[in-house]
Parts: C-alpha cells; sequence; structure tokens
C-alpha cells in the first residue's frame, strides 16, 4: 500500500483587514535573511562601511553646530552643542531612514513578489530591523562623546541623566512605529502613483525642521508650543534630550497623545499596505 503524498494548499487572504502574524512567524527565517541582505547592501562596495553611522550624523552635527550654534546662535538649553545635537540625532536619523527604506517596500520588492509568496510585511519588517545595526553604532558613538564631556570637560557637573532614560527602549520602539506606520502609507501610495517617490525626501527634510532636532522645545512660545507636540517625533527627540541630557520639555500627557498618534499611524499604514499589496503585483 503506498503512503499518501502530503499536500500543502496555499489560500489567498481575501480581507487586507487581517494581517497575517502567524505567516510572519512562519517565514522568521527569510526576515533574518532579509535583514542581513538589507545591511549587506546598504554597505557594500563602500569604503568606510558601518562607519558611515558614524560619520554622517557626525558631519551633520558639525554643521548645525557651526550654523545654528555659532552664526545665528540657537542656545541649546545650556548643554553642549555637539553632545545636543548628537542627542537629537540619535532618533531622529534612526526615524528617517526607516521611513526611507520601507516607503519603497512595494515597488522595490516588485520581483520577489511576483514568484514566490511570504507575507508582504515581512520587507519593511526586515529594513525596520536592520537599521537598528546602524542606530546601534550611532548611539555607541554618542555614549563615547557623553563620557568625554562628563569626566574631561567643564560641562561634567551638568550633564546628568533624567528619568525617562528608564523608556530608552520604549522610545527606540515608538521611533520605530512612526517610521514604519509612515513608510508604508508612502509605499502603497507611491506603487499607485510613481511620482511620490521623489517628494518622500523633501517631506522627511521639512519634518526634520517642524521637529525641535536642531531647536529645544523652549525656543517656541508656549502658547504656539501645542502645535509642535502634534508632531509625534517632538516627544521623542525631547524625551530622549530629557533622558540623557536631563534638558527637555516632555510630559506624560504630551508623550501620550505622541504614542496615540502613532499606534494610530502605524495601523493606517498596515490597512493601506496591506489594502495595496493583494493587487500590485497585477499591475505592476
Amino acid at each position: 500500500m503506498s503512503t499518501p503524498v502530503p499536500r500543502v494548499v496555499l489560500r489567498s487572504n481575501q480581507s487586507w483587514l487581517q494581517v497575517d502574524w502567524r505567516g510572519i512567524v512562519q517565514y522568521s527565517d527569510l526576515l533574518v535573511e532579509l535583514v542581513m541582505r538589507d545591511f549587506t547592501a546598504k554597505y557594500k562596495q563602500t569604503l568606510l562601511g558601518p562607519m558611515w553611522s558614524i560619520l554622517s550624523p557626525l558631519l551633520t552635527t558639525l554643521v548645525f553646530t557651526l550654523l545654528f550654534g555659532r552664526i545665528i546662535r540657537v542656545s541649546p538649553d545650556g548643554m553642549p552643542p555637539l553632545l545636543f545635537y548628537l542627542c537629537s540625532l540619535l532618533g531622529w536619523t534612526y526615524f528617517a531612514n526607516v521611513l526611507a527604506a520601507t516607503g519603497t517596500s512595494l515597488t522595490g520588492n516588485a520581483r520577489i513578489f511576483s514568484k514566490v509568496y511570504f507575507p508582504r510585511l515581512v520587507p519593511p519588517l526586515a529594513v525596520t530591523i536592520s537599521n537598528l545595526v546602524g542606530f546601534s553604532i550611532q548611539f555607541l558613538f554618542f555614549c563615547c562623546a557623553y563620557a568625554y564631556y562628563k569626566f574631561f570637560t567643564d560641562f561634567g557637573p551638568h550633564l546628568t541623566v533624567g528619568p525617562w532614560i528608564l523608556l530608552f527602549p520604549v522610545l527606540i520602539i515608538h521611533m520605530a512605529m512612526i517610521g514604519l506606520g509612515v513608510g508604508l502609507i508612502i509605499s502603497a501610495l507611491t506603487a499607485k502613483y510613481r511620482d511620490l517617490v521623489h517628494v518622500t525626501s523633501l517631506v522627511v527634510q521639512l519634518w526634520m525642521y517642524a521637529t525641535p532636532v536642531i531647536y529645544p522645545l523652549s525656543r517656541i512660545p508656549e502658547k504656539w508650543r501645542w502645535v509642535s507636540e502634534l508632531n509625534p517625533m517632538t516627544a521623542v527627540v525631547e524625551a530622549l534630550r530629557q533622558g540623557f541630557l536631563n534638558s527637555g520639555h516632555v510630559t506624560p500627557a504630551s508623550y501620550g497623545v505622541s504614542l496615540a498618534t502613532s499606534i494610530a499611524v502605524l495601523l493606517v499604514g498596515i490597512l493601506l499596505y496591506q489594502r495595496m499589496a493583494r493587487t500590485f503585483v497585477d499591475t505592476v
């Protein structure tokens, strides 16, 4: 008597409101492979490799220090300008990298999508995780700069950590949520309107100036501060500075609004991405 041959039946998920979390877990090995692919592709055939994770924010910090600290004379709340901008860019750079990478998740993986099935949320999750490597390198450099100012300069007695430092892991997840959510929305829109790809970099640049990255929140008049706090990245950047430099203006209420907004943006991004991913291969 012959042994029956096992069969695997693949059924398409007709509802774009349902996220295949079980499938993401089952394809965890693919997720790991894509994380390695994204990290390798980012630094392949480069002279400095992962050192760009330090050099890029360092050069940006030097430009901010010279332009806004020396010429325009924006006061960084009594903190060393170099340390102030390094801390600000610590959160902003990871968010911007995740947003830019996930913004091309559909168009950039069209060939793979058309050849094999796997949960379409795997590529954006992979770039979100792979960018944590660059974030970790940048964080270690910030810690070295912090130690220098703490133990070898006159700013040492004034450098203290704040209670928000205990939420540092939560802040990392929070940044990933905002970047991933906005990136998924952009990815879904650019899959239908390709010219929006050229607008993404402009949106990121304008968003940075609308976020207290190059200036402290205290520079905004108090009656207009609520407008800046509608930006979900404002509370994250201020919480990072309050945690590491004890020089932020974030409150539990403003952070709660930021977190709620971020969750809403992430859910909208997932739903739009799921809806577009169902028919993207047929229209590409």
